[in-house]
């Protein structure tokens, strides 16, 4: 691990031409990451009810003023 603070401006591009490469499949290994095949665990399902619910709320509330001002 570098800990220098600056680097000579040779360090410095081939530090940037290094990071822009993307990571291949050979070396990343996901076979031996586990967390990469786990399934994500959370509240994510309830996202599209959540969606729906909030959708519903301010259709109402639009409605409601709609009809309200007619009046």
């Amino acid at each position: 691990m570098d800990t220098r603070e600056s680097k000579t401006p040779e360090e410095q591009k081939h530090h940037i031409l290094t990071e822009r490469i993307p990571e291949d499949f050979e070396t990343s290994k996901p076979h031996l990451q586990p967390e990469a095949k786990k399934r994500p665990d959370g509240l994510y399902k309830l996202l599209p009810l959540v969606v729906i619910i909030l959708g519903v709320i301010v259709v109402g509330i639009i409605v409601l003023g709609i009809i309200n001002r007619g009046n």
